[in-house]
């Protein structure tokens, strides 16, 4: 519980969702903030539209209007044009009319008495005697007005003032600005919610990563994760699958090799111990004993050579490509051939022309192997054959042999790690790591390894490399 919960607290999961939530928050503030000046600043817009609306209809009195009681023109009679305007004309919501007559507040629309910061305000806005427009700053809140004046011949008689209250718009902005901030607050809540879902089932592989990661011991690599979709965490899941799969085999091959190794040394280690343990004064013995232990430990040096080679098998570094003329190859491994056994009918079959791309060494080393085992399993005088060819853009190169053939159900055992043939076959005491190593050799180069044979027909192990299009075969 108390390693839990400081995982659910500050892990991936909670800081995705910090970091969601911290955006979001911000970008809310930031919306709610513009909205507010943006619906303020269309309210004023709104507000100065109004007053221009009532100020224009005040001017088109004074430029047409006629006297309703005598029917004539006003003529400059400024006070007949305010009563009329006033008696007329019915000011908006939130709205008051003001006139001034001769440097003196005259009449208003205001119910009661006037409110007395506007008619301060409009007091040191009479001796300007110019067009003016601000926001005068009331008890009730601030007001904007728009003033024009009143010219008789050229002389400023009086001034036209219509004003609006501000408050009660800015309320209205202020009370939708709260309910945005409200559905604001319920979508982020809704959304944090809806993410902390999300972002567990995001980091599901993630956590299935680490669940799979702790419970690999060192007896089992066999679980994966099970992977689905092609996102990155995908993506991460597929990579730590195959490295799974490196580590398995990597750890199979260990444990294959000290199995190996354990089970082939014990055999002349255990012949070493019993002769030494014998051995006498007689120097005759003495020598004996030390050829029977020397052959020993050269058979346990070479069985542990070809085990390290099977193990490096498995490395990306196994193989060192490279162009090779398989004429020149041929001929060359039927002359180390030869080496093998001179008592046997050594012959070449076929000598391809042309070059392909791969290890001379490995490719040596596993003809050579072929070879051997065709000594191995023929008498003096016997015939053996070597040959290469290209065939459907594979190299192939063979060793055939006319020994007692490989029965059909061996055919694939005798491939296999310490697996020998049959006694009718079989002249050595081997390790039978020969033919793994062939093919191992050949499946490293992306290619197989052919047995072609039949009881007491001989058999013919035919090693195929793959031929890239633009190796040139002859």
């Amino acid at each position: 519980m108390s390693r839990s919960r400081p995982r659910v607290l500050f892990g991936a999961r909670a800081r995705i969702l910090a970091a969601f939530v911290v955006l979001l928050t911000f970008s809310t503030v930031v919306s709610t903030v513009a909205l507010r000046q943006i619906l303020l600043a269309r309210a004023d817009a709104r507000t100065d539209r109004n007053l221009s609306q009532e100020v224009e209809e005040f001017r088109r009195l004074v430029i047409d209007g006629r006297d309703p009681r005598d029917g004539r023109p006003f003529a400059g009679d400024v006070r007949a044009i305010f009563d009329v305007y006033l008696a007329r004309n019915v000011p908006g919501q939130d709205e008051d009319l003001y006139t001034v007559l001769d440097g003196r507040p005259y009449r208003s629309s205001a119910t009661g008495e006037p409110d007395p910061d506007v008619v301060r305000a409009l007091r040191a806005l009479i001796p300007a005697g110019a067009a003016s427009r601000g926001t005068i700053e009331t008890a009730g809140g601030p007001v904007r007005y728009l003033a024009a004046p009143v010219r008789v011949e050229g002389r400023t008689r009086g001034a036209f003032v219509v004003t609006e209250a501000l408050r009660p718009q800015r309320e209205e902005v202020d009370e939708a600005v709260r309910i945005a901030a409200g559905v604001s607050l319920a979508v982020l809540l809704l959304a944090s919610g809806l993410a902390w879902l999300v972002a567990g089932r995001v980091l599901a592989p993630l956590r299935a990563l680490g669940d799979t990661a702790r419970s690999i011991g060192d007896e089992d690599l066999t679980r994966r994760i099970d992977v689905h979709g092609s996102d990155e965490i995908a993506e991460l899941g597929r990579a730590f699958n195959a490295m799974l799969d490196r580590l398995e085999r990597a750890f199979e091959v260990q444990r294959q090799l000290v199995s190996d190794a354990g089970h082939e040394l014990r055999t002349p280690i255990t012949i070493i111990r019993g002769h030494l343990e014998l051995l006498g004064d007689d120097p005759e013995e003495r020598r004996e004993t030390i050829a029977l232990v020397t052959d020993e430990l050269d058979r346990m040096a070479r069985f542990v050579d070809d085990l390290l080679t099977l193990a490096r098998a498995e490395r990306s570094d196994f193989l060192h490509p490279a162009d090779v003329d398989l004429d020149a190859l041929t001929e060359e491994l039927a002359a180390k051939a030869q080496a093998l056994a001179a008592d046997r009918a050594w012959s070449v079959d076929a000598v391809a022309v042309g070059r392909l791309r791969a290890d001379r060494q490995r490719l040596t080393q596993a003809v050579m192997n072929l070879a051997r085992n065709a000594v191995e399993h023929t008498g003096p005088g016997d015939g053996i054959a070597l040959g290469s060819a290209f065939a459907a853009g594979e190299a192939r190169i063979w060793v055939r042999d006319g020994g007692p053939g490989v029965p059909l159900a061996e055919q694939e055992r005798i491939f296999e790690r310490f697996a020998r043939a049959g006694r009718a076959r079989r002249r050595s005491d081997g390790a039978g790591l020969g033919l793994a190593i062939v093919r191992a050799i050949a499946e490293a180069h992306g290619g197989r390894v052919e047995l072609a044979s039949r009881p007491g027909q001989g058999a013919a192990f035919t090693v195929v490399v793959p031929v890239r299009e633009e190796d040139p075969q002859r």
